[in-house]
């Protein structure tokens, strides 16, 4: 080592490599720099190929993720239809109507203006007459219903069956006819109950009502327009705790509370059918639709419903617990005309008809002592405002159930028990 050190052409070899060095580091950064653009454009483009590409993966898993999701509520729709279609019958509504003939009268005179224009020519004029010669069974109306027990008791709509001089005809799935006999019609619902013969019939599952959400995906089944059977119509849960007036071709109104609604196709015809979750169950049973609208229909809550049927399944008819008052709801508006101490429950009183007594006589509710005037501010611990109705929770309850009130006489607060008794046949 110490030889190469003292060789005198050391200093000019170590000068001319580093100067080699140098200038070759000069001309690689000249040329990057000359180059620049190009580099740069190169690099660029490798970079937004790779964000590209993580784009490209993300959506295509975004994409993947919405078709299983399709896919998977499409599975459950499909699968709860396949479960519930035999289960959902068609009602047929027909009716013995007279049948007309046309006649000519051999005993018409040759002149049609008699004495008016006695010299008027005569002619044949053969005016038709018109006579009833028998009568002949024809179609007036349809409904759905559904089975909810095996021997053929069948639920639908009070206002589907509830003409007494007809022939209800039901078609199941699977094409068959059979001669049904109404059962029960709900002194309170739009609900009713039917019978056909025979066992063995397929029957649906009945969900909780209670659980149901705004957006949850629900199915309708029925007799679309009384004319496409088993019909399936697919939306969500519109709202919940509707309040509306319905009203039938006889000018009939009746107000129903607490009622589903829904964006699942609902027509004439779907009347009395089943609205099911996806799992197959009955939230509801449809009931109407707004007319002049789209999308708008409405289904009774199932849970309002379960009393009507266990009590057809027990006793063989419909009887609903009742109180025994007529009232009017209680509201800040009410509250400042009357001078009333609270803004909310219901005020027993009488109706317009003096004989719409407050408290019928005998009632659940006279025997308990509620009187005239009276304020019903809360049943079992619920509060009676908008929410909560007081119908619709004494329906809910069972016969002979003691149920608490709190009330307001005479400007004190008081619990008073209360046993609920049957109502009465209407």
């Amino acid at each position: 080592m110490q030889n190469i050190f003292k060789n005198k052409d050391f200093v000019s070899i170590f000068l001319i490599s580093f100067l080699s060095i140098l200038l070759i580091i000069l001309m690689g950064i000249g040329l990057i720099w000359y180059y620049r653009a190009n580099i740069f454009e190169y690099f660029a483009r490798e970079y937004l190929q790779e964000s590209q590409n993580q784009d490209d993966t993300k959506a295509g898993t975004e994409k993947i993720l919405e078709k299983q999701t399709i896919f998977s509520q499409e599975h459950f729709v499909i699968d709860a239809v396949k479960k519930t279609n035999p289960a959902v019958v068609s009602i047929i509504i027909s009716k013995e109507i007279p049948k007309y003939e046309t006649y000519i009268d051999p005993n018409q005179p040759a002149n049609p203006f008699g004495d008016l224009f006695p010299g008027f020519p005569s002619f044949n004029f053969n005016i038709p007459q018109y006579r009833q010669n028998g009568t002949e069974k024809k179609e007036i109306g349809g409904g759905s219903g559904f089975f909810v027990s095996s021997d053929g008791l069948i639920v639908t709509n009070k206002h589907v069956v509830d003409q007494k001089d007809v022939e209800y005809t039901i078609f199941t799935n699977d094409g068959k006819k059979h001669i049904a006999k109404v059962t029960a019609r709900d002194p309170v619902l739009d609900i009713a109950l039917i019978k056909i013969d025979g066992s063995g019939y397929p029957s649906l599952s009945l969900g909780n009502s209670d659980t149901l959400e705004v957006g949850q995906n629900v199915i309708a089944i029925g007799n679309a327009l009384g004319e496409f059977r088993n019909t399936v119509s697919v939306g969500v849960v519109s709202g919940l705790a509707r309040s509306i007036t319905t009203g039938d071709n006889s000018g009939k109104l009746e107000v129903l509370d607490r009622v589903i609604q829904t964006d699942a196709a609902i027509n004439p015809g779907n009347s009395g059918g089943p609205l099911l979750d996806l799992s197959g169950k009955v939230v509801g049973v449809n009931v109407a639709v707004a007319q002049g609208s789209q999308n708008i229909g409405f289904a009774l809550p199932i849970n309002s419903v379960k009393s009507a049927i266990e009590s057809v399944k027990s006793i063989g008819k419909i009887v609903r617990p009742y109180l025994g008052v007529r009232y009017l709801a209680v509201n800040p508006e009410m509250k400042d005309k009357n001078n009333l101490t609270v803004d909310y429950g219901v005020l027993v009183k009488a109706g317009a008809n003096r004989n719409e007594l407050a408290v019928i006589p005998g009632s659940p509710a006279d025997k308990a002592g509620i009187v005239e005037n009276d304020i019903i501010l809360e049943i079992d611990g619920v509060k009676l405002d908008e929410k909560a109705n007081l119908a619709s929770i004494i329906r809910e309850k069972r016969i002979g159930q003691v149920v608490n009130l709190k009330i307001l006489h005479r400007g004190a607060e008081k619990n008073v028990p209360v046993t609920l008794e049957a109502a009465k046949d209407n």
